[in-house]
């Protein structure tokens, strides 16, 4: 609960000082959809491309003035006490996944606005996911375990 509402704080300001409304992904998204416990370590968000590139100064500003440090350029990851947040781009979404991002529901809690991606969603990542190197060396076992709960949640 603690990252959440953590990243409801985060959503907010988005909301407010750089006009976004974030998605929440990775385990914590996922944990969000399902409301299954998937032990999540981190807060992860997707935001519009411009943020990471053009308008990129201004992001880590703000992630800043809230207290984080960028600890990975290259992973837009940020740090705060033993909060951390790593930061992708949503277009990235349809490419990877066959995942349309523009018509994604806004959730409200807590003054916040957010996205996140539907149960179908999640499943159509993982199993891309599946076949990344790098995530199938580190996560496999993770990703796989998830794709099973996901697919059972589907059929029921």
């Amino acid at each position: 609960m603690k990252l959440y509402n953590e990243f409801i704080n985060i959503a907010k300001t988005f909301n407010k000082e750089l006009d976004i409304i974030p998605l929440l992904y990775g385990s914590l998204g996922l944990e969000k959809v399902t409301g299954l416990d998937f032990s999540p370590e981190d807060i992860d968000l997707l935001i519009p491309l411009i943020f990471l590139e053009e308008k990129w100064e201004k992001l880590k500003k703000v992630m800043e003035l809230h207290g984080y440090k960028m600890v990975d350029l290259h992973e837009h990851e940020f740090k705060k006490t033993n909060t951390k947040i790593g930061i992708s781009y949503i277009e990235d979404l349809k490419p990877f996944a066959d995942v349309d991002y523009n018509n994604l529901e806004i959730f409200e809690d807590g003054g916040a606005k957010y996205h996140l991606l539907t149960i179908d969603d999640y499943l159509k990542i993982y199993k891309k996911s599946l076949l990344d190197g790098y995530r199938r060396r580190k996560k496999n076992h993770k990703d796989q375990s998830k794709i099973n709960i996901l697919n059972k949640l589907i059929r029921n």
